[in-house]
């Protein structure tokens, strides 16, 4: 084992832990009574990750090693999914293979997808499961309210999409060769047991079956057990002969890093270079190209030293035009793109536009045009659901009460928000989780306040205080 792998090896020794024995059910009761969706994405999480306090985790753990916990409470995680749950979505919901299910195996070192075309039913997906192969749900938070809840809210925590895949396998077999993901990777046995092991790697380079070597974890994991692994990691996972295994991986902050935010913020920086700076004009040398490049590069050529130079002098001087936010606003775009809708407590529910009294009764429609006035109280449904972003002519607001809960159904949501109006907007978003009163909006005129309000109660966006 290399030096780095027996370093893993030793941090991770001691990062064995025991967990409670709080039920999601109840836990999701509870986190309705929040009034704060930051503080429900934190207490879901430390419920996910107890009995590891959630700053100790992020502090020593995220982003660098795994770290298992072992309940010995096969209940724990059972209400988030269950194989019972699988069999009524195969029955019951429109589940196509390739797009929402995955028929796998790993047999020889080969690994194979069995796909079918069409609808995956009981009929034929047990019939690949009885023949040894492994079974992969890709979204499962499209299928079940439970999964959809808690990715939902999750994602507040992360400031980042939050995914989930199912994987159910037969026992003796393994679905997957040994890989490393681009996420980070919150493993939650549900039911049965599934024997784990994990490398350690610096780099997400091409690796090959021998290359986990001796793993720094090694561990079977049992109902109510999980295991977190950092992106990078090298990882397999296989049944033992005597048990299936039902899991669930629950991920988040792929694409979502310094370099990932770098890809928008230097092309955009170069652009507004090359139209403030002359030096970013000016030419390359006649000659470049004959000291230059890859059959050049051996060359011990004063002009190449040169050559190098101007080239970090003007990457030095290219943090000065870095539109940092406007980056970092395109990555926020692409969040609100990517977020499960919020999933509505009956209380906001009451108090959105979707629970508002407008019906149709006795052959015509009632309450039409529910009036918000100045003294309506109202605020931002959720702290992460909308946010102003200017593309330097116009302002927008880009929102995810709309979205779908299958992955990028619907193009991502927004509308133009009028000059007059974005003060009032920013005021909104600041002043959550309070509410506050149309008339505390700084707009100039009463019926602009209301107005906005309007406008943004229709998209859901905001909620009152009272069901209108």
């Amino acid at each position: 084992m290399s030096l780095k792998g027996r370093k893993c090896e030793r941090s991770f020794q001691k990062e064995c832990v025991n967990g409670d024995d709080d039920t999601l059910d109840s836990l999701l009761a509870d986190l309705a009574t929040v009034n704060n969706s930051r503080e429900r994405a934190n207490k879901l999480f430390q419920w996910l990750i107890s009995p590891i306090p959630a700053k100790a985790f992020f502090r020593d753990t995220w982003e660098k090693k795994p770290i298992l916990v072992q309940r010995k409470n096969p209940h724990y995680y059972k209400e988030l999914f269950s194989t019972a749950k699988f069999e009524r979505i195969l029955r019951e919901e429109d589940v196509q293979y390739g797009v929402n299910l995955d028929v796998t195996s790993y047999t020889n070192g080969k690994r194979e997808t069995h796909n079918p075309p069409g609808r995956a039913l009981p009929y034929t997906v047990w019939d690949f499961y009885e023949s040894g192969c492994s079974i992969r749900m890709l979204n499962p938070q499209a299928f079940s309210s439970t999964v959809w809840n808690v990715l939902s809210i999750l994602q507040e925590q992360f400031g980042s999409m939050a995914g989930a895949n199912v994987y159910l396998t037969p026992p003796g077999t393994q679905g997957f060769a040994p890989h490393y993901d681009d996420i980070e990777a919150f493993v939650v046995q549900l039911e049965g047991k599934k024997h784990w092991r994990t490398g350690c790697i610096s780099s997400l380079a091409n690796f090959s079956q021998a290359d986990i070597g001796k793993p720094i974890l090694e561990v079977v994991l049992e109902a109510g057990d999980l295991l977190y692994f950092p992106r990078g990691f090298i990882h397999q996972g296989n049944c033992l002969p005597d048990a299936y295994s039902l899991h669930i991986t629950i991920s988040s902050y792929q694409k979502n890093s310094w370099g990932d935010l770098l890809q928008k913020v230097v092309p955009a920086a170069l652009e507004i270079a090359m139209e403030e700076d002359v030096e970013f004009r000016q030419g390359l040398p006649l000659d470049y190209l004959t000291y230059m490049g890859v059959q050049n590069s051996d060359k011990d050529d004063p002009r190449r030293t040169k050559f190098f130079s101007q080239i970090e002098r003007l990457m030095k001087k290219l943090p000065n035009y870095a539109p940092v936010d406007a980056a970092v606003d395109q990555k926020a775009r692409d969040f609100l793109h990517n977020c499960l809708p919020p999933m509505l407590t009956s209380e906001e529910l009451a108090s959105t536009v979707q629970g508002a009294p407008t019906r149709w009764e006795r052959g015509q429609v009632k309450d039409v045009g529910a009036q918000i006035n100045t003294q309506t109280r109202v605020r931002i449904l959720r702290a992460g659901c909308a946010r102003l972003c200017s593309d330097g002519e116009a302002v927008h607001l880009y929102y995810t009460t709309e979205n779908s809960r299958v992955y990028h159904k619907e193009e991502l949501k927004s509308f133009e928000i009028k000059p007059e109006h974005t003060d009032a907007v920013e005021f909104l978003i600041h002043s959550y989780p309070k509410y506050v009163t149309v008339e505390s909006f700084p707009c100039d005129a009463a019926e602009a306040k209301v107005a906005l309000a309007e406008r943004l109660f229709e998209r859901g966006i905001i909620h009152t205080a009272e069901p209108l």
